[in-house]
């Protein structure tokens, strides 16, 4: 039963998983590519898939020996390098934000950087394509999410910060700066929430909140215990510690007598 129960509930879509113009689609279906696109973000992070593509309009500038599928960070940065060079002997440029972005799996960038290889290569535009201001971060994948569902600030750093970004960049202020301007999002978004669903976030009384109502006040409390010798002497009474809801009292615990088996 729980089982069904959790394959019935479904979650949008997620940003890796977010599809191309039909017309893109169409072209990297017609070039015969060595690699199935399956999951886009992943596929063109290391800048091989790009540089098959591109072979097939240079293939003079472009061999494919001379790229590595790999998926580690070093590969993915020499692939990234060479293209960059080949291109420039053709006078065309890619962004480099994208390909920064595209290399840490940025949500968004791989399919816009592939957008502007299509729009570069064909010199076709493209209707109604992502503009170039997005974020690439998992804001627009997180507000289709039910409120339980959506990122804790610890998550919302992880997703939004990888784990190669800081192994390019390993300087401790620029990832500092990064991670504080993650969870300030986080926070705006969460203030935002209050505001348009308080009921939401409104608290509860529990029983820490329900004690606290009845606490002895400090002045009153030492009048309730007259400590001698380490013992309670006086008891609270009912008169001394009436705003008490609790009463406290003595109790005298007789321990008994252990015989010890060595000496038996």
């Amino acid at each position: 039963m729980f089982h069904r129960a959790w394959s019935i509930m479904s979650y949008p879509q997620s940003p890796r998983k977010a599809g191309m113009p039909r017309e893109v689609l169409k072209w990297l279906q017609s070039l015969e590519l060595s690699v199935y696109v399956k999951n886009v973000r992943r596929d063109f992070s290391n800048g091989f898939l790009v540089a098959e593509i591109l072979s097939r309009y240079y293939p003079q500038d472009f061999p494919a020996h001379a790229y590595d599928n790999g998926t580690s960070l070093a590969s993915k940065q020499r692939n990234w390098r060479q293209i960059e060079r080949s291109l420039q002997k053709q006078n065309l440029h890619l962004m480099k934000d994208l390909i920064d972005r595209s290399i840490h799996c940025k949500p968004g960038a791989a399919e816009l950087l592939v957008q502007e290889v299509y729009t570069l290569l064909t010199n076709q535009s493209i209707r109604g394509v992502q503009g170039p201001q997005s974020d690439f971060t998992d804001e627009e994948y997180q507000e289709l999410l039910p409120a339980v569902a959506r990122s804790t600030a610890s998550r919302a750093i992880k997703n939004n910060l990888r784990i190669t970004e800081i192994m390019a960049e390993p300087d401790i202020s620029t990832n500092q700066r990064k991670t504080e301007a993650i969870l300030q999002r986080h926070l705006e978004h969460k203030a935002a929430e209050r505001v348009n669903n308080p009921g939401r976030f409104k608290g509860r009384a529990n029983l820490g909140r329900l004690a606290s109502r009845n606490l002895v006040p400090s002045g009153r409390r030492d009048e309730c215990f007259a400590k001698s010798g380490g013992t309670t002497s006086k008891l609270c009474s009912s008169s001394t510690c009436r705003g008490a809801a609790v009463s406290f009292k003595e109790i005298k615990v007789h321990q008994p007598v252990r015989h010890s088996l060595i000496n038996n």
